[in-house]
């Protein structure tokens, strides 16, 4: 074993993850690689090439620096529990009138456990993965996470559902560099082309990003199902027919194929009635939400009245807001508006740069 433990590291073969097993192995721990393979593409029937973390090139790539560096490397099958849970919900959400987070969801239910699972059977005391955040044990012995120091490339938004379990035994070795210093290590261990090596923003089973495409090849007839419906103002007046309501996100303004003399967005979706509501800019200001689903990191607690600064969505710089939680859900309510609040993304709340916890937000109030 290695001076400073086992550690089993996820490794998609993209930079990130292979730098943060090579880092973890020179720093003298003994380092197993894994490779999930969490969606294959061709079952989508997608129009584009499989890409990303999934495809047969990216573990190779992962082997071949695992054999290069003489540790284990091993490739896990997770396609149907991350199949049955997570698309699954990816669908519903949408028919719900919702805009789901599947890479949320995977981090939290699928990912980290599969992990976890596997590192107790080789003998591992820790799991690692090249996401760009921090951890680190707080003074009352919870275990926090935090934002990376690039924060270009923080993903701390993504982690808020990890549990105490796993923050205990995870080791996130690229939270204190720049994502240009992990590119210059890329060509120090010896790999230049993975440095340059493009890297996959889009949802793994969603490779080509056409979520509505692959809303139709799961679900057989949906355009059927909730074709004819109407776009309606704020008031309830017809404007006109959109093509269903699943095919649309609070915020859109692009591809609505509707005229009305003026810039409008997406600010309401009513799967009940078929309806989808749009308005001006600023109508997608909200004061007010709730979350729910709350998992809480920094502390055992929040104190009602608490604030701290809420970020909606991934690229969101955050907004400062005042938290009254109660049970597992928690109202919130921003100092100023933020604009496009859409039920079923993920709520995270920091204090400075620590990860207090987060939910999904149910419902603006």
């Amino acid at each position: 074993m290695g001076a400073k433990g086992k550690v089993l590291v996820a490794m998609s073969g993209g930079i990130d993850s292979t730098v943060a097993a090579l880092m973890l192995h020179k720093q003298g721990y003994e380092v197993v690689g894994i490779t999930m393979k969490t969606w294959d593409y061709a079952a989508s029937g997608g129009s584009k090439k499989e890409t990303g973390c999934c495809n047969l090139d990216s573990f190779n790539d992962a082997r071949q620096a695992a054999v290069e560096h003489g540790f284990a490397h091993y490739i896990l099958d997770i396609r149907e529990e991350f199949g049955d849970f997570v698309i699954d919900n990816f669908v519903e959400e949408y028919l719900a009138g919702r805009t789901p987070n599947p890479c949320v969801l995977c981090n939290t239910h699928i990912k980290w456990r599969a992990l976890l699972k596997r590192a107790d059977a080789l003998g591992c005391d820790f799991i690692a993965t090249g996401h760009y955040a921090k951890i680190r044990q707080h003074e009352n012995g919870r275990f926090v996470i935090s934002k990376a120091i690039d924060y270009t490339k923080d993903q701390s938004y993504v982690l808020w559902g990890l549990q105490q379990d796993l923050l205990s035994r995870t080791l996130l070795p690229l939270g204190g560099y720049k994502k240009t210093e992990i590119r210059q290590l890329a060509h120090d261990f010896g790999y230049p082309a993975l440095a340059k090596k493009q890297e996959s923003y889009e949802i793994c089973f969603v490779p080509d990003n056409d979520y509505r495409g692959f809303l139709k090849r799961k679900v057989p007839g949906l355009e059927n199902k909730v074709s004819g419906g109407y776009f309606v103002d704020k008031n309830g007046t017809i404007l006109g027919k959109h093509k269903g309501y699943p095919f649309y996100t609070i915020g859109q303004r692009k591809g609505l194929d509707i005229a009305l003399g003026k810039p409008v967005f997406v600010t309401r979706i009513d799967p009940d009635n078929n309806t989808v509501t749009l308005g001006d800019e600023n109508d997608l200001d909200q004061q007010e939400m709730l979350v729910s689903k709350i998992n809480l990191l920094k502390y055992e607690q929040l104190s009602t009245g608490m604030e701290a600064t809420t970020k909606i969505r991934y690229k969101d710089a955050g907004t400062l807001s005042t938290l009254y939680p109660e049970n597992t859900t928690c109202k919130v309510r921003f100092y100023e508006a933020a604009k496009g609040v859409a039920p079923g993304q993920s709520a995270v709340f920091y204090e400075g740069d620590d990860v207090l916890g987060g939910g999904i937000i149910q419902r603006t109030t």
